[in-house]
């Protein structure tokens, strides 16, 4: 099958206005349409590829693309129904490309939208690798990254690293030195930051008090209540037991929560726990958490793309939130600290 790249050569443009001519995305010389349009009839690529008489364009679209890894897990769920309020209020709608597996992923970003006529483009919480984020910038139109920077675009996110650190000092300063930490996948085929963002606060609150890491004490889940479960089940069989836990989200906080009372303990008495997010059910579940504006984040970098679709010459901003520790009733203070 044809390339982009050989529609291009063909035509006698550069790759980049190719893809605005076959999208009709922004201002190409009727002419120059004409030669791309030609040019792919000739390679039968894209709908020509089907549909040799196909010589016309849709007209652009008002919808904004979301990539996502995942649409029904709660961190993404939110920043999208933020982005999605703020843009529907400005008569856009959102077109939403997932994937699950990286196959899914590399067909998205060398193929699909190279085809797309969105006017602009968010990326929620997945680090594009170089190739990608080329292939985003060959498309010429305004992005913003949600939960991940790049160096020159806009973005929204938080300081993960900031955050592990302040759960994991909250209980340090309760007495806790035996601290065990429930991190998310460190390894994983999307590239996701955020865990070892969040491991490596926690290391350094450890030793910025003098505490040395304890690799028995860690267990890898992957953001999910049962891994949460499972995850604590694993640091309960083992000999040296943390009397306290910072697990990376608030699902798989309370995932350890409901180990650790199946097995007979209490949570503060004998374990103290925390999560990271505060979302809905941490409060019915008295968690102490780590609260990131997760709909906030998803508000912000919409209002960044209405910004650029209204003065493309604006210039990229990095805006990061803060977080902000929330005390409840899973977390307290030993009587007496434990080597």
């Amino acid at each position: 099958m044809s390339s982009l790249k050989e529609v291009a050569e063909l035509a006698g443009v550069s790759e980049a206005t190719a893809s605005r001519a076959l999208r009709d995305i922004s201002h190409v010389k009727r002419e120059t349409r004409s030669a791309v349009r030609a040019a792919a009839k000739e390679l039968g690529y894209g709908p020509y590829a089907i549909d040799p008489d196909f010589d016309s364009v849709p007209a652009k679209v008002n919808a904004i693309g979301v990539i996502a890894p995942f649409l029904n897990r709660w961190y993404f769920s939110h920043a999208i129904a933020g982005a999605e309020q703020t843009l529907r209020s400005a008569g856009l709608n959102l077109l939403l490309y997932n994937f699950d597996q990286v196959r899914g992923r590399e067909k998205l970003f060398k193929a699909e939208l190279k085809q797309s006529r969105v006017v602009a483009l968010l990326i929620v919480s997945v680090p594009p690798t170089e190739e990608e984020f080329q292939a985003v910038l060959n498309l010429d139109i305004p992005l913003s990254l949600i939960g991940v920077t790049h160096e020159g675009q806009s973005s929204v996110s938080i300081d993960d690293v900031a955050g592990g650190k302040t759960a994991t000092q909250h209980l340090i300063n309760q007495g806790h030195r035996k601290i065990g930490l429930i991190t998310g996948p460190r390894n994983n085929p999307f590239n996701f930051a955020v865990s070892n963002n969040r491991r490596n606060g926690y290391l350094e609150a450890l030793a910025e008090n003098g505490i040395a890491f304890n690799p028995d004490h860690e267990v890898i889940g992957d953001f999910t209540l049962a891994t949460g479960l499972h995850a604590m089940n694993t640091l309960l069989a083992r000999k040296d037991r943390p009397t306290a836990v910072f697990c990376e989200s608030d699902e798989m906080a309370i995932g350890a929560i409901h180990s650790i009372r199946k097995h007979g303990l209490r949570v503060p008495e004998d374990i103290s726990v925390v999560g990271f997010d505060d979302y809905e059910m941490s409060e019915y579940a008295d968690l102490t958490t780590i609260r990131q504006a997760v709909g906030q984040l998803g508000e912000l970098a919409a209002y960044q793309i209405l910004e650029k679709l209204k003065k493309p010459n604006t210039v990229s901003r990095q805006i990061t939130l803060p977080t902000k520790l929330i005390v409840r009733g899973s977390t307290r203070k030993l009587e007496t600290e434990i080597d």
